[in-house]
């Protein structure tokens, strides 16, 4: 009871929270012309879309305007230069009933949010604050809650330096408190730091559980496959099509998975596996965010293939290709697995006669069921591989233990019995370790590669 009370009192709502209200946003999007700040793979316009489609992710949010104002050197305390900075403050104010916003940046400091919110009179959020946002809406369990509050200690941080900076302009200088010989910050951070601690003290304990149920899971020895993708690439959709799972609601908006969920599916050979559907990505997705949730994507490490979805109609679905393969590269896996990742190209009913220009990427229609058959059996050789497992067929005799041997420690698929002689064939998926055994205890079975 004391370990729940103590976990609640770090879930309590942040101070940082936007709050259940409506918000009238402006999106701004700083447009690079030139220089290494300029990606190659995108445009303003279609930076600006992403922007939007976070925006109405999230409920009672509208957008007001979209706004693209050039800009040599995004990082200077304004963003923008003196002539656009006056054009753009002046669009904003003309706007009806603003209330924030939106400046589509990885993350500004704490001297130009206030900077920026003193010249507009509005709210200002960047990448940072808006995702977070939305994160904070959809997380449902209590590790996605903590690693949303272990997300927010980076801004606290900031905030809290933004607001001794202006106690002191206030005051002429810090002050000690309580006659502790402790200031201001100093008490402040030394909170926050505690904090901290007992955020990832509370998430190594989930981790520990969680490492227990893999361990428990490993015996049993189901096969997994962590699905992975750019946020709204379809990953749900796709993992009910292969499950045929009903319950499970995919939902057409950014980051609606946030939580690792396991779904069971089976393969052509009947074998089981495990579906893992895990956290989307997306572009400029600051680091401490990603770090916040290294303990969902941990589970991916111990997968046994990764199948990477893109959604080959978006028009930036290249860029998003090299932000999931550079987040995957980060998070130090095993290089098989980088190695036998499937990759699929879904929505392709929604382009006329599409043809993968990649080797061995496999087109699918996850809405469909275009492609299911060809990518469970792309899944299950790769799985074969990877588990070091085969699919054969023994004569066993029904008077003998090999059958109930086999029932204990292979997965038996189909016994097909011959009542004359008191044999039968027996189909199995059998891991390689039980199969050495099988043939030291069983020298006379007959066996059959499939």
């Amino acid at each position: 009871e004391e370990e729940e009370a103590a976990l609640e009192e770090l879930l309590v709502p942040s101070p940082l929270a936007p709050g259940p209200g409506a918000q009238r946003v402006a999106i701004v999007h700083p447009a690079v012309k030139w220089g290494p700040q300029k990606s190659p793979l995108t445009t303003a316009e279609l930076q600006i879309a992403e922007a939007v489609a976070l925006v109405d992710t999230l409920q009672n949010w509208t957008v007001l305007d979209k706004i693209i104002i050039p800009t040599k050197n995004p990082n200077k305390k304004f963003v923008f230069g003196k002539g656009n900075f006056q054009v753009l403050t002046e669009k904003i104010k003309k706007l009806p009933h603003v209330t924030a916003v939106f400046l589509n940046v990885e993350r500004i400091s704490s001297l130009t949010k206030k900077e920026l919110e003193g010249a507009w009179g509005v709210q200002v959020f960047d990448r940072y604050t808006v995702v977070l946002h939305i994160f904070r809406c959809n997380a449902q369990t209590k590790e996605a809650k903590l690693q949303v509050a272990l997300a927010e200690i980076p801004l606290l941080r900031s905030n809290l330096k933004n607001e001794v900076s202006q106690r002191d302009q206030q005051r002429g200088g810090s002050r000690y408190i309580m006659g502790s010989g402790e200031t201001f910050l100093e008490t402040q951070n030394r909170v926050l730091k505690e904090r901290e601690l007992k955020i990832r003290n509370a998430l190594e304990k989930l981790r520990r559980k969680r490492a227990l149920l893999r361990t428990q899971r490993r015996k049993s020895e189901f096969p997994l496959v962590s699905v992975m993708g750019y946020t709204n690439c379809g990953k749900t959709t796709l993992i009910k099509a292969l499950t045929g799972e009903a319950g499970l609601q995919p939902r057409d908006q950014l980051f609606a998975t946030l939580d690792i969920t396991a779904h069971a599916g089976y393969l052509p050979s009947h074998m089981a596996v495990i579906y893992v559907d895990t956290i989307g990505f997306l572009t400029d997705l600051p680091h401490n965010l990603v770090e916040s949730f290294s303990a969902t994507l941990e589970e991916v490490a111990y997968s046994d293939l990764i199948v990477h979805v893109r959604d080959v109609t978006h028009p930036e679905t290249i860029l998003q290709k090299a932000t999931v393969l550079s987040v995957l590269r980060n998070l130090n896996l095993p290089s098989h697995l980088l190695d036998s990742m499937v990759e699929v190209h879904n929505k392709v009913d929604l382009i006329e006669r599409y043809k993968p220009t990649e080797e061995n990427a496999l087109a699918v229609s996850a809405l469909h069921g275009h492609g299911l058959e060809e990518l469970k059996q792309e899944i299950e050789k790769k799985i074969l591989t990877a588990t070091g497992k085969k699919i054969l067929t023994v004569n066993i005799n029904l008077e003998g233990p090999q059958l109930s041997w086999l029932y204990k420690e292979a997965t038996v698929q189909e016994v097909e019995v011959m009542p004359e002689d008191g044999t039968a064939r027996v189909k199995v998926i059998i891991g390689s370790s039980a199969f050495g055994r099988y043939k030291s205890l069983f020298p006379n079975s007959k066996i059959f590669m499939s």
